[in-house]
């Protein structure tokens, strides 16, 4: 079910600081055209923790319209860090989300037990496949392979979204036995081509608003087995995701964006703040190298 890239929509906004959903639509349909295999609304790229409610509820809407009509996955990014409120937010998913990117709980820090617990018991509320999110530089919770691997057994569990900061050897360990219909996804982007020659099945990466069809060349060529190929893909793609993560996530992509013309401005909201000018220059030469 996860195979491939799939994109994490950045939320654009106007000159007056509102939404502009009909530059999340354009931006759904050009991943979706440039090979994206499905989309990621409200996760960290779309900047959920500054959204409301509504304006959740228009971001989801617009994405769930546009992959029902590509046939493409739709993957909901769904906040919380306790059980009770997570398993709520699960059951209030609107009809078009086919999958929900949960993260570990964050913050604080409830053991591998704890997280075992929150995930089988979301697994029981859920109507649609969890992908759980592990990122523990932003959660400061910890999770190995045997706990990955314990977790995505249970059927409504479909993945992981797998961002430890690099290749580590809980990856390693976890690729060499996965549980049976469990995917890792790459979820850091400049490691994305090593994970995949371990054996993952794609990626979730912010870097594919950018020469997305050569990152879904990149999981085909691994998957394929055509390595040489994969290397080249893999170290030229490195770079684009190098020069649009040096300033904090999305405020390059949005720069970046905003100058090809793709959003009505580069605004986030804070406590993000634009990326510099001479930051977006550099990742916007990057960019046109792959044009």
């Amino acid at each position: 079910m996860l195979r491939g890239i799939h994109v994490p929509l950045v939320t654009p906004f106007d000159a007056s600081g509102e939404v502009a959903l009909d530059a999340v639509e354009k931006l759904a349909h050009r991943a979706l055209d440039e090979g994206a295999a499905g989309l990621v609304a409200l996760g960290t790229t779309g900047e959920v923790a500054a959204l409301d409610p509504a304006e959740r509820a228009r971001v989801i809407e617009v994405c769930a319209r546009v992959c029902a009509e590509r046939q493409a996955l739709l993957t909901v990014g769904v906040t919380g860090n306790d059980t009770r409120s997570t398993a709520r937010a699960l059951r209030d998913l609107p009809e078009g989300a086919g999958a929900a990117l949960v993260t570990v709980p964050y913050f604080l820090r409830p053991g591998e037990r704890g997280v075992v617990a929150h995930f089988e018991a979301l697994a029981e509320e859920t109507p649609v496949p969890l992908v759980i999110y592990h990122i523990p530089y932003r959660t400061g919770q910890a999770v190995g392979a045997a706990t990955l691997r314990e977790v995505g057994a249970h059927p409504m569990v479909a993945g992981v979204k797998y961002a430890a900061g690099g290749i580590d050897q809980d990856a390693v360990d976890l690729l060499a036995d996965l549980p049976e219909n469990f995917d890792v996804l790459g979820g850091d982007d400049v490691f994305v081509s090593p994970l995949l020659a371990l054996g993952a099945s794609g990626g979730i990466l912010a870097s594919a608003h950018f020469a997305t069809r050569s990152f879904a060349d990149l999981v085909d060529a691994w998957q394929a087995g055509d390595a040489a190929r994969a290397r080249a893909l893999g170290h030229r793609l490195a770079r684009l995701s190098a020069a649009l993560f040096t300033a904090p996530n999305p405020t390059a992509i949005k720069g970046v964006l905003h100058a090809e013309g793709l959003i009505p401005t580069p605004d986030v909201r804070l406590p993000l703040v634009p990326a510099d000018p001479g930051t977006v220059a550099a990742a916007h030469a990057v960019v046109r190298q792959e044009h």
